[in-house]
């Protein structure tokens, strides 16, 4: 499966003149192989680009994506990665979307598509990454 980040998601969405090219041939490739996944956190960073949740759940169908939910695994993966964030003197206070994001991905063994791999770089290296 591939995990397909909210930064991707947006570039479609908003139409973004540097990515849409490169992220559009992603998600394509993703939908074609019928491995294109987003979890709960993803759904959630896209519901302020869409009016209702009709709109986005639309969005989200035509696209091929699956919506697949977030295990007691990731999310306790997830505590324990930003646990070693905030001991590195990471700013932020509460649990970050990317850390849910990068712990699915390294507990259900999925790839994860996304422009922003610094994070999931540093806190969940076995995540194979599709990235520029």
């Amino acid at each position: 499966m591939i995990l397909i980040d909210s930064n991707v998601w947006i570039d479609l969405i908003q139409r973004d003149a540097q990515w849409l090219d490169w992220s559009l041939a992603q998600v394509q490739a993703a939908r074609a192989a019928q491995q294109a996944v987003i979890n709960p956190v993803i759904y959630a960073e896209l519901a302020p680009t869409y009016d209702d949740a009709a709109s986005l759940a639309s969005f989200i169908d035509l696209s091929g994506a699956k919506l697949m939910p977030l295990s007691a695994d990731s999310a306790y993966l997830a505590g324990r990665a930003f646990l070693r964030y905030r001991r590195q003197r990471g700013g932020k206070t509460g649990v970050l979307p990317d850390f849910f994001i990068g712990a699915q991905a390294q507990s259900e063994g999925w790839t994860l598509l996304t422009r922003d791999a610094g994070r999931y770089k540093s806190y969940f290296p076995a995540v194979k990454l599709i990235c520029p």
